[in-house]
């Protein structure tokens, strides 16, 4: 099990230089913002949180719009996070989400749904992971967006961490303020121009708890075979 330097528990990536940017790591019980760019890494990050967690022997469910569930084991192997054994012994669900089928529903049914779902997870089941949300905050009113933002936080006072991934777009600039207020700890990812090289950007905005101030930034590219691997400023620019 993962904790930072006072004790408390915390979700991991699995990487020392990547919780270190975030404090430590994010403590559990929290509710998660991660917010970026169309291949900035979101999913990489989240497979890492996944993957941390069962290494910290906790339990993790996700749900993904973008994978089934034999596309997201064999893509996180691919990225040496193997969960195979992890998912055969229920240590691990995937759910995949289909967005489509909720197009006739009205705004918030598929929101109470899926926190309908969260509640009903067995207690052990630390992390959820919902890759992503753009989907259905598209085609959702505000106040069904907050409520849902709500439900999840009072999920996250009774001990379970919950990491909701969204693309920088789906929120205007009055909203992200109201969701980043309910969060504890929101992340942002990007891509930029660095030198001559176009590299990921990890921005800690935010982590309640944490062990150091956050706002860090760190660089990092994703290789096959190593998942996240750490960029020097420096040798990014050169």
């Amino acid at each position: 099990m993962t904790t930072s330097l006072d004790g408390t528990r915390v979700i991991s990536t699995g990487s020392k230089e990547i919780d270190k940017k975030m404090g430590g790591g994010i403590p559990v019980g929290s509710l998660v913002l991660l917010e970026g760019q169309s291949d900035a890494g979101k999913s990489v990050l989240c497979q890492h949180f996944s993957h941390g967690t069962l290494s910290s022997s906790m339990s993790s469910v996700y749900y993904t719009t973008e994978n089934t569930v034999k596309s997201l084991v064999s893509q996180m192997s691919s990225l040496n996070l193997d969960v195979t054994d992890y998912f055969l012994c229920d240590r691990m669900r995937i759910y995949p989400l289909d967005i489509a089928s909720s197009e006739d529903s009205d705004s918030g049914t598929a929101f109470r749904v899926l926190t309908d779902h969260l509640d009903s997870l067995p207690s052990r089941f630390n992390l959820a992971v919902i890759d992503s949300l753009t989907g259905l905050v598209a085609k959702s009113d505000d106040h069904a967006i907050i409520d849902f933002f709500a439900s999840c936080k009072r999920l996250c006072d009774g001990g379970r961490t919950v990491l909701a991934v969204v693309h920088s777009y789906a929120f205007d600039d009055r909203m992200l303020i109201r969701i980043r207020s309910l969060c504890d700890a929101h992340l942002v990812m990007k891509m930029e121009q660095v030198g001559e090289r176009l590299v990921k950007i990890l921005e800690v905005a935010k982590v309640r708890n944490a062990d150091q101030s956050t706002g860090n930034i760190v660089s990092f590219d994703v290789e096959p075979g190593m998942g996240m691997k750490i960029i020097p400023i420096a040798k990014a620019k050169a």
